[in-house]
């Protein structure tokens, strides 16, 4: 008999998230493209706030639900992902129920490549797409790189170590205010960060004032390499691009971006890819200009406003 279990936990144990690790693996191998976000998978082993749903079945975790709560206005979020062997039994529509009921009103539901079963479970359960992640992409050896061009009184260096950090956080908090995810970066996501394998200070940029308060930080970029997979050769992102408000309208945000593919060409990675929200005009006018184009998109799905 098929015996089928789903628990909510807390600080799941290590074979649980290897366990759900795998099960990630397997999706995004099937699918091309990951289910679950990098912070996401962060927060699976880092504790912190968010809840864990495992849907197991006769002994296998087939099913995983992420719930990280609100914090004032921003909603609860939710990720969700299903074994590829295991679709097609109700396991996504379960776990998104789930979460939505536990998350309280407003809880949104990202589908990364918004997928047509991840469509289809929004459909079924009356959900609207209220939020959408690009993903645009370019190629690093055509069309060419325009010149990093520094503007007068403006330093760019890169990443020296810990002792960046307050000043790189302050900007980050400062420019993703509104932001749910980026703008609760806290000294561990950046120390998480730093530990990982890809990680290389010269792949971040800091831009600082050339006199005056030298020491304040007006902007940076974060680079990142990812490895290649199966048959796809390694890929280059432009992770994070933050301004602080105050040093806004100078130029800085094409400054830092372009330092940034600059460095990423020159390692030798053939393609740059980005995230940025639909509704950024501002950055999606700035990438568009760099010859970024869409490549895919997520959605968070939310029961409509009552």
């Amino acid at each position: 008999m098929d015996t089928q279990q789903l628990d909510w936990i807390d600080t799941p144990p290590s074979a649980v998230t290897e366990e759900v690790r795998a099960v990630i693996e397997r999706a995004a191998a099937q699918d091309g493209t990951a289910p679950i976000s990098e912070q996401a998978v962060h927060a699976l082993s880092a504790g912190g706030a968010a809840r864990h749903l495992v849907y197991v079945s006769d002994g296998r975790t087939v099913g995983y639900a992420q719930l990280e709560p609100g914090h004032g206005e921003h909603p609860a979020m939710a990720e969700v992902v299903v074994d590829p062997s295991a679709r097609g039994a109700g396991i996504g529509g379960r776990l998104v129920t789930e979460v939505l009921q536990v998350g309280g009103p407003g809880t949104r539901v990202w589908a990364h490549g918004n997928l047509p079963s991840a469509v289809s479970v929004a459909q079924r359960l009356g959900l609207t797409g209220v939020r959408e992640l690009l993903q645009l992409r370019r190629p690093l050896a055509t069309p060419e790189l325009p010149d990093v061009v520094v503007p007068a009184g403006v330093t760019l260096r890169t990443y020296r170590g810990p002792e960046d950090d307050a000043e790189l956080l302050r900007v980050n908090s400062a420019a993703f205010a509104w932001h749910p995810e980026q703008g609760a970066w806290t000294q561990r996501e950046v120390d998480e960060r730093r530990a990982e394998a890809w990680f290389d200070p010269a792949g971040l940029f800091l831009a600082y004032p050339a006199e005056g308060d030298t020491d304040r930080l007006l902007g940076f970029h974060w680079t990142k390499v990812h490895a290649p997979q199966g048959g796809a050769p390694a890929l280059g992102e432009v992770y994070v691009v933050g301004i602080d408000p105050d040093a806004q309208g100078r130029g800085l945000g094409r400054v830092l971006t372009l330092a940034g593919l600059h460095y990423l060409r020159d390692r030798g990675l053939e393609t740059v890819l980005l995230y940025v929200e639909g509704d950024n005009t501002a950055a999606l006018h700035t990438y568009e200009r760099l010859a970024f184009e869409r490549f895919h998109i997520d959605v968070a799905y939310a029961q409509p406003s009552r």
